[in-house]
């Protein structure tokens, strides 16, 4: 059939082939004459078909010819039902429904016609599996036909069962199988074959029932290829069979179809298969049979080890003699059945040191003689790779293996070299000196515009890094990181710090890797590298000038990387006093005075990007900024309170005084003083050393006051009453908030920041907030931090508003809201006319 295209698909001739002929066509059939529903022919259906120029065409058409299908199905037609049959699964093959049919698939495989069964069967394979309970129906047809011993019945009903066989369905059928594994007819025996290896799948416990004929089966002789001839004459004589089977006819034409077949496979091989010891014929399913039941029963494990040397011969003549031309591919000899006996070989040579050696010698063969030009060679390369690195093979083995990987690493195949990556992966734990000799290769990798092999070339690159060569690979990985995908970023950022930390020659080369990735790429790095830096440059003292100049210096160009924030406030807010002197010999000579360094903290305070955590580093640091910047001795107050030591006579006394200071006190009424006057004459009690107690002088009332001359700071009036906040917003869960904040420097400007949270079960998406105020008024609208909004409250979004109004007049905001929610846009234009008073006055 063609598709809209012109291309054919693959139904046409899949189901015409079920149809073609028909026993009605070629014997004549008075039934034709007598139908009662006209209906089209196969090839007719297909043509109206791809005729079809719209798809509601080609349902109109297709429901029709399924109307007339049931109507044939109900009216019982015998004759016809294979070709309605047919028709329908045509129809099931292009995607629509034919669940209609299942039981007239039933009725086929029960049928005495081979057409019928074979019809029967295939729609059983198509409309039938383990869901449906028909399936289990079909079990004594396909144990009839499997014991008729007519060779296209059963293989019909092999292919059947292997390919929707329920496990009960198996347990049933078993022994049946089990008996035709012995057939003398290589066409049953090879279906009989992978028929088992499906029921081990399903049913693992009927391992026992298939482990005797197993040994018998590697002397089998005949290729699967070599069945061809007698396939092709059971194909020829299809017509004459159909009307026969169960008759004196039909007798005769089996007898006569097994003596030809008989005929055909006595024949003798060409030359290359003359051997006795070599077994190519069924080997193919015969080693997956054995290879199924050896990973599924340890008792079939230890029974197939004594094969070994058996397999090893099998597969050392398939590698010296070859076979026919039409056994090999791209010059390399049957690959498929060197995968599989080096499979199988693999695992009988698991953990197990006789078989290994056994196999050593072989395995080295195979690696150095297969041709490496053609993909089929590479194939049979890769099995004996993974072979070796599973058994206990010989260090020059190994070597070997990894060489191999090596080359497949320079192949112009991506599908190899990454087939070669994973493989080194595997082995750079046990053989991490092998593999570090392809080291630059790997690393060539990391430049690959393949996702998928750059990624698998970090992972190898990270696995290679050892204290011997983490200089030049941090500079390969910190180049790779510079230009690496979005989506690699995240892991080759940890990969470098954690190398980082498990080679560092030095804490100062540590420390320079890890600002250089916080600079690169610091907002995909893990949530503790800010907490180890910190800890690093802490313990290092004699690099503290110089991390703190890096740091201002990298801060100073970027602020957007919040991890490199974070940890520059910290280490400005602890070794401001060395960034201001200006000692460190170690890099260029810079000059800071202190108002840079508080108006580069100020500008993090006021970033938009800034995390609440990023804020909070920046405020530490200008608390701590403003005890170390000035010579005055506020340092002792955030410092920790020495112990007092107090011994002799003079002790006693002291004690005795403040024993009889308590029982006056507990007498006398105790007047009320400001909780701050109480604090500093506790704090002056520290500073007396004779014992005369300095009275401060009165103290400002006010609550300010107190913290302000414990602080030795200016005096400074009150700061402002806050100003409310206000909701402007509010629809399906999305809120807009906004908070207001007037400098008391610069009354005329006001800060507006707006707080878009969502509370609903959609995440609000493409956000955009544009506001508009009156000509009097100067507006600056600064970037927003995100255009996503998460659902259930997540992290919100935030814009800054700043409004220049020097005349202090009304205040009045437009505002338009544009975004994305549940699949819909929305916008949204409002004005705010009931701002706070004290936002403008």
């Amino acid at each position: 059939m063609l598709n809209r295209k012109g291309r054919r698909w693959g139904a046409d001739a899949c189901v015409v082939g079920f149809s073609g002929g028909g026993v009605g066509a070629e014997f004549g059939d008075p039934l034709r004459e007598r139908m009662v529903v006209p209906s089209l022919k196969l090839q007719d259906l297909i043509e109206e078909i791809r005729g079809a120029k719209t798809q509601a065409q080609e349902r109109e058409v297709i429901q029709k010819e399924c109307a007339h299908i049931r109507a044939s199905f109900r009216d019982g037609d015998p004759v016809h039902r294979h070709r309605q049959l047919a028709k329908l699964l045509y129809v099931h093959m292009l995607g629509y429904p034919a669940h209609f049919g299942q039981m007239e698939c039933l009725k086929l495989i029960a049928s005495s016609r081979f057409t019928d069964k074979r019809v029967g069967y295939l729609g059983a394979m198509l409309l039938l599996d383990e869901r449906h309970d028909a399936h289990l129906l079909i079990t004594n047809s396909i144990k009839n036909d499997l014991s008729q011993g007519i060779q296209p019945v059963q293989g019909l009903a092999l292919c059947t069962l292997s390919t929707m066989g329920s496990a009960e369905m198996c347990r049933d059928l078993a022994p049946e199988v089990e008996k035709l594994l012995l057939q003398p007819s290589p066409y049953v025996r090879k279906k009989a074959i992978l028929t088992a290896v499906h029921m081990i799948r399903k049913v693992p416990e009927l391992s026992s029932v298939f482990l005797p004929p197993c040994a018998q089966l590697l002397h089998e002789r005949h290729h699967g290829k070599a069945v061809g001839p007698p396939i092709l004459c059971f194909r020829s004589m299809d017509r004459r069979i159909e009307n026969r089977m169960g008759t004196p006819a039909h007798r005769r034409m089996v007898v006569h179809t097994h003596r030809h077949t008989r005929n055909r496979l006595s024949c003798p091989w060409p030359p290359p298969f003359t051997s006795p010891t070599l077994t190519p014929g069924i080997l193919l399913g015969t080693i997956t049979l054995i290879t199924e039941l050896c990973e599924r029963s340890p008792a079939a494990l230890r029974h197939f080890r004594k094969v070994v040397p058996q397999l090893v011969h099998i597969l050392r003549t398939l590698v010296t003699m070859g076979y026919s031309t039409e056994h090999s591919i791209s010059g390399v000899s049957d690959p498929f059945l060197q995968v599989q006996i080096l499979r199988l070989l693999r695992i009988l040579g698991r953990n197990h040191e006789e078989s290994s050696e056994t196999m050593n010698d072989l395995l080295a063969q195979v690696a150095t003689n297969t041709d490496t030009s053609r993909n089929a060679g590479n194939a049979v390369l890769f099995e004996t790779v993974l072979t070796i690195m599973d058994i206990r093979s010989a260090a020059g083995l190994r070597v070997l293996a990894v060489n191999i990987l090596g080359r497949f690493l320079l192949n112009s195949d991506r599908n190899i070299r990454y087939v070669a990556l994973t493989s080194l992966l595997r082995l750079v734990q046990s053989d991490h000196s092998a593999v570090q000799r392809h080291r630059p290769t790997v690393v060539e990798c990391l430049r690959e515009t393949d996702a998928s092999l750059s990624r698998r070339a970090l992972e190898l690159s990270l696995a290679l890094v050892n204290s011997s060569n983490v200089r030049a690979m941090m500079q390969e990985l910190q180049a790779f990181l510079e230009s690496c995908p979005p989506d690699l970023r995240a892991d080759c950022a940890s990969g470098i710090l954690l190398a980082a930390e498990r080679f560092a020659p030095t804490k100062r080369w540590h420390i320079d890797t890890i600002l250089h990735v916080l600079t690169t790429a610091g907002t995909h790095v893990r949530d503790d590298a800010v907490a180890n830096l910190t800890q690093l440059i802490g313990g290092a003292q004699e690099l503290h000038a110089y991390s703190v100049r890096r740091l201002y210096n990298a801060l100073a160009e970027d602020i957007s990387q919040q991890p490199l924030v974070q940890v520059a406030a910290w280490c400005i807010g602890e070794y401001g006093d060395l960034l201001l002197a200006g000692n460190c010999e170690e890099i260029e000579p810079l000059q800071v005075d202190e108002e840079e360094v508080l108006a580069l903290l100020e500008k993090v305070l006021q970033s938009h990007m800034s995390l609440p955590a990023t804020r909070g580093y920046a405020l530490t640091a200008l608390m701590k900024l403003s005890t170390r910047l000035c010579g005055d001795n506020k340092a002792a107050i955030l410092e920790k309170m020495p112990l007092v030591e107090r011994d002799g006579p003079q002790a006693d006394e002291e004690a005795k005084e403040s024993k009889e200071a308590a029982q006056l006190s507990e007498a006398a009424p105790v007047p009320t003083e400001p909780q701050a006057s109480q604090l500093l004459d506790l704090l002056d009690l520290l500073d007396g050393a004779s014992g005369d107690v300095q009275h401060p002088p009165p103290l400002d009332p006010s609550p300010g006051g107190a913290l302000i001359h414990l602080l030795d700071l200016p005096c400074v009036p009150p700061p402002p009453a806050p100003i409310p906040d206000l909701k402007v917003f509010e629809r399906e869960g999305v809120q807009l908030n906004l908070s207001f904040i007037r400098p008391p420097e610069n009354p005329a400007l006001l800060l507006i920041t707006v707080t878009a949270t969502n509370f609903s079960e959609g995440d609000v998406t493409h956000f955009i907030c544009q506001a508009a105020v009156p000509k009097s008024l100067q507006l600056q609208l600064q970037a927003p931090s995100g255009n996503t909004v998460p659902a259930r409250g997540g992290l919100p979004i935030t814009q800054l508003f700043r409004i220049l109004n020097p005349n202090k007049a009304p205040l009045r905001l437009k505002l338009r809201l544009t975004y994305d929610h549940f699949h819909q846009s929305v916008q949204e234009i409002f004005e705010v006319n009931n701002l706070p008073v004290e936002s403008w006055q």
